[in-house]
């Protein structure tokens, strides 16, 4: 179905998180995440409570009336009583301030001139006290996009929720490894245009929340939950994914599912997206009466001589432009290669080697082993790739042994550069004049495999093919 989304009323904003790497938010805890060998364990039950406003949010009470028991798992390497909800929270952590502080001027926005914490009702077991903490920042922030301004609503720090590791329908259990750590949530207004618009923006958001250098990657730390309606549906907040090809094709599955929905009354509610990209319900959207002050944090002034104290990191993508610049490389590998301190070494001690060869190196043969020979990467280190660059430098190697070399070392391999020895260009152009004569009806690329079968690594390709070309008639 081909749909024009500007004739639907079509309305979407997006809500980013993004865990940041330093310690937890209330408590000096590490913030490790996956945590092995549990050692302290206990259970709750949790009990909806009024807001500030004194009524009880919608819903929370749908998740009351689930009357689930919750058991949690905690190490003591990674959590304390601040996650057991029996000690108070103490200060907020100021290196995780700061951080979102950075993020939010990074935004164009407006830091507030006072931080409080409140309280956010959530009684799904994911927080063990029954709500989670969070406060505002900045507000009035915007990015530019290929199709416009979008404006960025509200910038807060909050602490993360408990990771969820098994479900069944009378109980949850959850670990505490992940409980508490900082996370920012960067909210924007309902001006994305499209599906692919809102891809992009959440792209954007990403690169600005990664140029402060200080958030976790991987897996599960950063997630992005998208609000959508058209016009005669109320909005709908789509949570649960990561991966930010799925965007449009969620985005679109959605609008298709509320077009059919639009001669039914629907109230605005929270949507789980399933691995096939459609999406289900999960609960009623919640709503101000969920939020109440937080009592045992004391609020934090931002004075104008303490917001004037954050350093303002460089954006990834101005970073890139330089590296490009100065090192000749594809805008591709330059992005990839922002903060990568091992690349800058390995270029100022061989600079008989080409920037792009460097990069290649350290970035796609590593990807390449794991794919082609079925190796762990990781067994990769910073020496070995400078050992191989140092005998390619020196010219003791030929460029096509590079990848075998490190081959073996992630294979857990003694490196042996006197195996791959480059071999006296007249030996080979003699060895393939006589197998070019001794193989007449072969094709130049079978002759090249009978080449690489004995010399491989230790002949350059480009120049055996020449040979192979020259007699080969």
């Amino acid at each position: 179905m081909q749909l024009d989304y500007k004739k639907l009323g079509f309305k979407s904003g997006l809500e980013i998180h993004q865990q940041l790497e330093t310690h937890k938010l209330f408590c000096n805890c590490p913030s490790i995440v996956h945590d092995k060998n549990p050692d302290i364990k206990f259970e709750r039950k949790l009990r909806t409570s009024a807001g500030e406003s004194g009524k009880i949010d919608q819903a929370a009470k749908y998740e009351s009336k689930k009357q689930k028991t919750f058991f949690y798992e905690a190490c003591s390497t990674s959590s304390c009583l601040v996650e057991y909800d029996e000690e108070p929270p103490r200060q907020v952590n100021k290196e995780a301030l700061e951080i979102a502080l950075q993020a939010a001027l990074l935004l164009n926005a407006k830091p507030v001139d006072e931080v409080r914490v409140m309280r956010k009702t959530v009684i799904d077991g994911s927080n063990v006290s029954g709500f989670q903490r969070t406060m505002l920042i900045a507000t009035g922030g915007y990015i530019e996009t290929s199709k416009g301004k979008v404006t960025v609503d509200s910038i807060c720090l909050e602490e993360e929720s408990a990771r969820k590791i098994e479900a069944k329908d009378n109980y949850v259990k959850f670990r505490l490894d992940r409980l508490g750590v900082p996370l920012i949530e960067v909210a924007t207004d309902a001006s994305i245009k499209d599906p692919e618009h809102c891809q992009e923006v959440a792209s954007i958001l990403g690169m600005i929340l990664r140029s402060t250098n200080k958030v976790k990657r991987g897996i599960g730390t950063i997630r992005q939950d998208v609000n959508v309606s058209i016009k005669g549906h109320p909005r709908v907040e789509i949570k649960g994914f990561q991966d930010l090809k799925s965007i449009p094709k969620i985005i679109e599955f959605e609008v298709e599912r509320e077009i059919k929905e639009l001669k039914n009354k629907v109230e605005p509610h929270v949507r789980k997206a399933n691995p096939d990209l459609t999406t289900s319900f999960l609960r009623p959207m919640p709503g101000a009466a969920r939020m109440y002050p937080e009592t045992d944090v004391q609020p934090i002034l931002l004075t104008k001589e303490f917001i004037k104290q954050i350093k303002i990191p460089e954006l990834i993508t101005e970073k890139a432009i330089k590296l490009e610049k100065k090192y000749k490389i594809s805008s591709s590998l330059a992005q990839e290669l922002v903060n990568n301190e091992l690349f800058v070494i390995l270029t100022k001690q061989f600079k008989k080697l080409q920037p792009t060869f460097i990069a290649k190196t350290i970035l796609e043969m590593p990807k390449e082993i794991s794919k082609r020979f079925n190796l762990p990467k990781e067994n990769l280190k910073p020496y070995h790739f400078e050992s191989v660059l140092e005998a390619l430098n020196e010219n003791k190697i030929n460029e096509s042994a590079v990848l075998q070399i490190l081959a073996d070392a992630a294979n857990n391999k003694k490196i042996d550069f006197k195996k791959y020895k480059k071999v006296d260009s007249s030996k080979i152009e003699l060895e393939v004049k006589k197998l070019v004569e001794s193989n007449k009806n072969v094709s130049p690329n079978g002759l090249m495999g009978l080449i690489m079968k004995n010399y491989r690594g230790k002949v350059d390709g480009k120049k055996a093919m020449e040979l192979i070309k020259k007699y080969h008639k």
